[in-house]
């Protein structure tokens, strides 16, 4: 989980946020304010049980010890022929490939790719996707903020002195 702290930022563009809340973690994870102990505890313990679900899942359905699984499932990321070396892929392909192999074993001579979009999203192809930015510079903001939390898979790198 990655979480923006812009309460310096917003404090010297002269911006006061206020938040109405119906209970004290209501505003969690604001990116207007530090967490407080009892909010980072409460998103740890989320990560914490994501990630347990996460190493069992693996443990389960690609038959590792759950001490290989943990050793290795530290957030980086994988190439394919490390992923398989490692047990967590069988084999290694492309699209085309990988439909021939789902109409065999379908046992169709006909397939058809369907790509679903998301509104307001660009997707050229199904490995690759952009942001479109909005026109007002609150939302292009708000976005921004989004984005870094968002629920769509994509890279992240974070570069950290």
């Amino acid at each position: 989980m990655l979480t923006v702290n812009a309460q310096g930022l917003i404090e010297k563009i002269g911006v006061a946020p206020l938040a109405i809340k119906s209970g004290p973690m209501k505003d969690a994870g604001s990116p207007f304010r530090s967490l407080t102990p009892a909010e980072l505890g409460v998103f740890q313990g989320v990560i914490n049980n994501l990630y347990g679900r996460f190493v069992k899942l693996i443990v389960q359905s690609r038959n590792l010890p759950e001490e290989r699984v943990r050793s290795f499932s530290d957030g980086r990321i994988y190439m394919a022929g490390e992923a398989m070396a490692l047990g967590l892929v069988d084999r290694i392909a492309y699209l085309d490939e990988v439909v021939a192999m789902a109409k065999k074993a379908a046992g169709v001579e006909e397939a058809r790719v369907i790509m679903y979009h998301r509104p307001g999203e660009y997707r050229a192809s199904i490995y690759s996707a952009t942001w479109a930015p909005s026109t007002t510079a609150a939302v292009a903001l708000l976005e921004v903020l989004g984005a870094l939390g968002g629920s769509s898979s994509r890279f992240m790198f974070l570069w950290w002195p």
